[in-house]
């Protein structure tokens, strides 16, 4: 097992920070070209999100990244300290709703294996992602 983390301000500046990491985390993993994009795109959604919409905007503040590669997937916890999220809340829109913008949970869903939410008042608001590695798990 290997850890790796990450703690930023809340600012989308440092969103590279954590886009290369994942970025070189998923290649180190074996994933393809094709997930290691998606995975990256998925993260940087995650990010974006909490940046957005549990910061509200506000760039002062910490967001933390752990990446833990097991045996058979990547595991990644996004960590926050705002306000609290319902996780019930959390949903993708209608994608025959034709308008930019809220596909960020729809792609963070496909693209991940697994996806939960926790905002246990100890540890803030955790968003845990899941990839099992490729020949790791059947995914199909």
């Amino acid at each position: 097992m290997h850890e790796i983390e990450i703690k930023v301000p809340s600012s989308p500046q440092f969103l590279k920070i954590i886009r290369s990491g994942i970025s070189h985390i998923s290649e180190l993993c074996g994933f393809s070209e094709e997930e290691c994009n998606a995975l990256t795109i998925a993260v940087d959604e995650a990010t974006s999100n909490i940046i957005r919409h549990t910061y509200g905007g506000n760039t002062e503040q910490v967001i933390v990244v752990n990446f833990r590669i097991l045996d058979d997937r990547l595991r990644i916890v996004l960590r926050d300290f705002g306000e609290k999220v319902d996780p019930k809340k959390i949903k993708p829109r209608n994608l025959d709703e034709i308008r930019p913008g809220g596909l960020g949970v729809h792609l963070i869903k496909s693209t991940m294996d697994e996806v939960h939410y926790d905002n246990t008042p100890e540890v803030g608001n955790q968003l845990v992602l899941v990839k099992y590695l490729p020949g790791g798990k059947d995914t199909n």
